[in-house]
C-alpha cells in the first residue's frame, strides 16, 4: 500500500509538473504572438506614416469619361510584393460613334433621335492585370504613382436602335429598327422622335473580341484604408466580327481610346 501510494503521489507529481509546463509554454507562445502581431502592427502604422501603400486586398470602384462615350467598372487586387498587385477587373462602357447628333423633330415638344443610327454599342470586358508601384507617397499627404495594365475578354453588346416613324402609307406612328423594308422609313423625313430607352433589350447580340489596356494611376488618399486616386490610360478593343454602330459610317473591327476615371474603395 505504502508503495502504491508513493507511486500515486509521484504520478501526480509529474502530471502536475508537466501540466505547469505545458500551460507555461502556451502563455509564452501566445505572449511571442502578440509581440509579434503588435510590431506588425507598429510597422503598418509607421509605414503609412511615411506615406507607403501597404494591403492585402483592395477593392476599387471607378466611374470613367472616354474619348468615344463613358463607363463604371469593378477591380479587385491582391497584393504579392511591396509594389505589385494582381487585380482582376470588369468594365461596362457604351461607346459612342464620333458622328452621332441628337436631333429633335420639334423644337417645342418631341423625342430626341441621332438620325442614321443602328445600334447601341456596350463593351463589357473581363480582365486580368498588374498595378505596380512607381513612386510610394513620402508622405500621408502625397501622391502615389502606379502603372496599371491589363487585358482579356472583351463582349461587345449590340442593341437595335428604334425610332419613331409616321407611316405615310397606312397614316400610323410606329417604332421601329433598321432593315432592308423598312430602310426609307428609318432614314426618311417621316421620323418623329427616339424610340425610347426600354426597345431592344431582348434583342441583344453578342461580339466576342480581345482588348488591351495600360495605364498611370495617382493615388491621393491620406489613409490607407480607402482607395482615392485618378486613372489616365488608353485602351483598345478588338473584334472578331464589324460592330455597326452608324448606317453612314464604316464598320469597325478596332475601337481605339483614352479614358479619364475616379476611382474610390477601401483596401484591407
Amino acid at each position: 500500500m505504502k508503495k502504491l501510494s508513493l507511486i500515486a503521489i509521484v504520478l501526480s507529481l509529474a502530471i502536475a509538473s508537466f501540466a505547469q509546463d505545458s500551460t507555461s509554454t502556451k502563455r509564452e507562445q501566445k505572449s511571442e504572438k502578440k509581440e509579434v502581431k503588435r510590431k506588425k502592427i507598429s510597422e503598418l502604422m509607421k509605414q503609412a506614416e511615411e506615406g507607403v501603400l501597404v494591403y492585402s486586398k483592395q477593392s476599387i470602384f471607378g466611374i470613367q469619361l472616354r474619348t468615344n462615350g463613358y463607363g463604371i467598372f469593378y477591380e479587385l487586387g491582391k497584393m504579392k510584393s511591396n509594389r505589385k498587385t494582381n487585380i482582376y477587373r470588369i468594365d461596362i462602357a457604351e461607346v459612342k460613334d464620333h458622328k452621332e447628333e441628337k436631333l429633335l423633330k420639334n423644337a417645342f415638344f418631341g423625342n430626341s433621335f441621332i438620325y442614321g443610327k443602328q445600334n447601341y454599342f456596350y463593351p463589357v470586358t473581363l480582365a486580368f492585370g498588374q498595378q505596380y508601384i512607381l513612386g510610394q507617397k513620402g508622405n500621408k499627404n502625397g501622391v502615389a504613382v502606379s502603372g496599371v495594365y491589363n487585358g482579356g475578354l472583351s463582349l461587345g453588346l449590340l442593341r437595335p436602335y428604334y425610332v419613331a416613324v409616321d407611316d405615310p402609307v397606312t397614316g400610323e406612328n410606329k417604332t421601329i429598327k433598321y432593315s432592308t423594308a423598312d430602310s426609307a422609313l428609318f432614314l426618311g423625313p417621316s421620323i418623329t422622335g427616339g424610340g425610347g430607352f426600354g426597345k431592344g433589350w431582348n434583342e441583344i447580340k453578342v461580339k466576342p473580341g480581345i482588348f488591351g489596356k495600360v495605364a498611370m494611376r495617382f493615388d491621393y488618399g491620406r489613409f490607407n484604408e480607402s482607395v482615392s486616386a485618378l486613372e489616365i490610360g488608353m485602351s483598345a478593343d478588338y473584334y472578331f466580327s464589324k460592330i455597326p454602330i452608324m448606317l453612314l459610317q464604316k464598320d469597325k473591327h478596332l475601337f481605339v481610346q483614352a479614358y479619364l476615371a475616379i476611382l474610390f474603395g477601401k483596401r484591407k
